[in-house]
């Protein structure tokens, strides 16, 4: 009798687990359109990490790249879970003044860039130190 109490209690527990982590989890996002934001702001590769983590938990979004020194961020996403603006938004949340540049087609995308988004991203290590990313003022 204990072990079956038990063994509903395992089991109980791992289907609630298993239900929590299915809001975060996405799965079979692709990118439909590519969303190119000019942004402000970013000093180093920690403030890219912060754009990253911040787009990321987006839904729609299937890529993020940034270009700190080119001031860009490129978005891939899908159309149907959310808009550009939406996530030039989430990047002035995150601190950083963006706004929307350009939207391309994964297709253009490529054709400018020569390769697939998502292929070949930035690098998102480092420290803004005590300015804090976002502030614009380097270290």
């Amino acid at each position: 009798m204990k072990t079956n109490v038990t063994n509903i209690s395992i089991i109980v527990v791992a289907v609630t687990l298993l239900s929590l982590l299915a809001f975060y989890v996405r799965v079979g996002v692709t990118a439909d359109s590519v969303a190119v934001l000019r942004t402000t702001g970013m000093t180093c590769n920690s403030c890219s990490s912060k754009i990253m983590v911040a787009l990321q938990g987006v839904k729609g979004v299937a890529v993020t790249e940034v270009d700190v020194a080119g001031g860009l961020v490129v978005v891939g996403y899908d159309t149907k879970s959310v808009t550009p603006d939406a996530l030039a938004e989430k990047v002035n949340g995150a601190g950083f003044a963006s706004a929307v540049y350009r939207i391309l087609t994964p297709e253009q995308f490529k054709q400018i860039t020569g390769r697939d988004i998502g292929k070949k991203s930035a690098s998102n290590s480092g420290c803004c130190g005590k300015s804090g990313c976002g502030t614009g003022k380097p270290s």
